[in-house]
C-alpha cells in the first residue's frame, strides 16, 4: 500500500487550460490596447456603411451583425423604376414606329454614361431637365430627392448653349433641317435644305425636345442619335445628344408631365 505522502494529487486539466486561456486573453487584450494607444488610434472602430440592410434580429450566417449601430449610417434606398433595369434590357434592340433601333453595345459605353437613378445633385424642382455640360450628364429631376441620369454628348467648343429655358414641344422621329451656317461648312448637306425625313440615319434620332427661351426658338435641341459612341464627348454642333433608347425614355417622362418642362443647361 502506498503511503499518503507518496501520492501525488492529480491536477484538474480543465482548470489549468482555463487558467492558461484566461491569462492569454488578458495579455492579448492588454497588448492590443497598448498598440492602439501607441498608434494614436481611436478606441471606437468605425466601418464603412454596407448599404441599407434590413435588420434580421440577429447575426447573419457569415457572422456579421447587421443590427444598426451609432457608427454605421445606412445608404438611403434608391427607387425601383421598371424602365431602369439591367443594361442588356435597357439598350436592347426595339421596334419604334416601324423603325428597328439597333441594340447598343453598352459594354463600350462608360458605366457613368448609362441610364440610372441617382440622388439628385441639382436642387431643381421635380419635372426639370438639367444638363451639366462638364459632367456630360442630363438629369430628369424626380420627387423624393432623386433623379434619372443619362449620359449625353454636347457641343464642340464654341458651339455650346447655356441658360434657363423651356421644352416647348417634342417630336417622334423628327425631320432635321440643317441651318445655313452648317450647310456653309458642309456643302454636301445642301440636299437637305428642305429637311431630312425622320429615320435611323437622321441626326436627330428617335426623338427631339425643342428648346425655347422667352417664346423664341433657340435652335438647340435635346435629341437622340444613332452615334452612341459620341456619348460623353464634345461632338455636336451645340445640341445635347442622347442614345436613342435613352431619349425615348426621357420623351415618355416629358410627355407625361402635366406642365411645360423647364430645362437648365450649365
Amino acid at each position: 500500500m502506498r503511503k499518503p505522502q507518496d501520492q501525488t494529487l492529480s491536477s484538474d486539466p480543465m482548470r489549468e487550460s482555463g487558467s492558461v486561456v484566461s491569462r492569454r486573453s488578458v495579455l492579448s487584450g492588454l497588448g492590443i490596447m497598448t498598440l492602439l494607444g501607441a498608434s494614436g488610434c481611436s478606441q471606437t472602430l468605425e466601418f464603412p456603411s454596407l448599404g441599407t440592410i434590413e435588420p434580421s434580429g440577429g447575426m447573419s450566417p457569415g457572422g456579421v451583425d447587421h443590427m444598426p449601430t451609432g457608427s454605421i449610417r445606412p445608404i438611403p434606398p434608391i427607387s425601383v423604376d421598371s424602365n431602369i433595369t439591367d443594361n442588356s434590357s435597357m439598350y436592347a434592340s426595339l421596334i419604334d414606329n416601324g423603325f428597328v433601333i439597333p441594340a447598343v453595345p453598352f459594354q463600350k459605353v462608360k458605366p457613368e454614361f448609362r441610364r440610372q437613378i441617382v440622388i439628385d445633385p441639382t436642387g431643381e424642382a421635380p419635372g426639370t431637365i438639367v444638363v451639366r455640360l462638364n459632367e456630360r450628364h442630363l438629369y430628369w429631376v424626380q420627387e423624393g430627392g432623386e433623379a434619372v441620369r443619362y449620359g449625353v454628348g454636347i457641343g464642340k467648343a464654341g458651339f455650346e448653349w447655356t441658360g434657363r429655358a423651356q421644352i416647348q414641344y417634342t417630336k417622334e422621329w423628327p425631320t432635321w433641317t440643317p441651318p445655313k451656317e452648317m450647310i456653309a461648312r458642309k456643302p454636301e448637306l445642301v440636299k437637305w435644305t428642305g429637311g431630312q425625313p425622320g429615320g435611323l440615319d437622321n441626326p436627330l434620332g428617335a426623338r427631339a425636345h425643342y428648346i425655347f427661351k422667352d417664346g423664341n426658338d433657340t435652335g438647340y435641341r435635346v435629341h437622340g442619335s444613332p452615334e452612341w459612341w459620341t456619348i460623353g464627348t464634345q461632338a455636336s454642333s451645340g445640341c445635347v445628344r442622347m442614345i436613342n433608347q435613352d431619349v425615348i425614355d426621357l420623351y415618355n417622362r416629358v410627355k407625361a408631365s402635366p406642365n411645360k418642362v423647364p430645362i437648365v443647361v450649365a
